[in-house]
């Protein structure tokens, strides 16, 4: 299994995952909530939208902006259960454990404390 940081290095070397930034927008939701709401939305996204066993519009159902915690799962490969499947090899078909939504949510808040920290947002 890998590390966080493993990850995410793999992730940097995909054109596509490495184009995802936080915007200036994404950055103002992150100091008006704290790290701790954002935490909190996603654990409450992954459990909803990628726990399920069956998730009927799967591939679809992450939107591309809107919420950091969106751009951070498009970001991290964790925007549905296709691409758990190819970067993580998490099975499709069968319901998340607590330990993979766990994993998952820090993955991603990793993810945007990095790039909240580095101050590169987009317009």
């Amino acid at each position: 299994m890998q590390t966080i940081d493993e990850a995410l290095v793999k992730l940097q070397k995909s054109k596509f995952r490495s184009r995802f930034h936080l915007t200036e927008k994404d950055r103002q939701y992150i100091e008006k909530k704290g790290m701790d709401t954002i935490r909190t939305h996603a654990a409450d996204f992954v459990a909803a939208r990628l726990a399920p066993a069956e998730i009927p519009n799967d591939g679809k159902q992450t939107p591309m902006r809107g919420h950091p915690v969106f751009v951070a799962q498009h970001a991290c490969a964790c925007c549905c259960r296709g691409c758990l499947n190819k970067w993580y090899h998490v099975p499709k078909g069968r319901a998340l454990t607590s330990d993979e939504q766990r994993r998952i949510v820090n993955l991603l808040m990793a993810w945007i404390e990095r790039e909240y920290k580095t101050g590169t947002a987009r317009l």
